[in-house]
């Protein structure tokens, strides 16, 4: 099993025992994100719904979020995924929203962030939190796993509570 698998599995049998939904917004992961909970047998009790976010027009369309409520944001940033989490949350009614946003590679992006940066976002009723990851790696397909397995890691964390 890969390690993605195996957070996905520890997302779902925690979401499921406390009855619990979630919705995703992703980016650089590319639906990596929702692919993996969406291979656990059982996810139609515990996911919502999700969107790959790639552009600001898909941030418009599929989330609607206008421009005027990310003005001075950037889209790589932790104050923009945690906005990203909640609204996806608010939007789908779900208990939990999760986020990622980032420069998957080789490069990186316009707002000069190196590639392998991400920020992922965790929100619920209580309110968001952001964190960012730093791979280091210009490695596209290796970055995009470990921005998936982040995420649910930081869900997987916020659990716990």
């Amino acid at each position: 099993m890969t390690h993605l698998a195996a957070l996905a599995e520890a997302v779902a049998e925690r979401l499921i025992a406390r009855g619990e939904t979630l919705a995703i917004a992703e980016s650089s992961s590319g639906g990596l994100i929702s692919a993996a909970l969406l291979a656990v047998p059982g996810a139609s009790k515990f996911y919502i719904g999700g969107s790959v976010v790639y552009t600001a027009r898909a941030r418009m369309r599929l989330l609607d979020i206008p421009h005027k409520a990310t003005e001075g944001m950037r889209s790589a940033s932790e104050p923009y995924a945690a906005l990203l989490a909640r609204v996806t949350r608010e939007n789908l009614k779900a208990t939990w929203g999760l986020s990622e946003t980032g420069a998957a590679g080789p490069t990186g992006n316009a707002y000069g962030d190196a590639a392998g940066h991400t920020c992922l976002g965790v929100a619920n009723a209580e309110g968001e939190t952001a964190f960012t990851l730093e791979t280091g790696s210009e490695d596209r397909a290796a970055n995009m796993q470990a921005f998936a397995a982040a995420a649910l890691e930081r869900l997987l964390d916020a659990l716990k509570d």
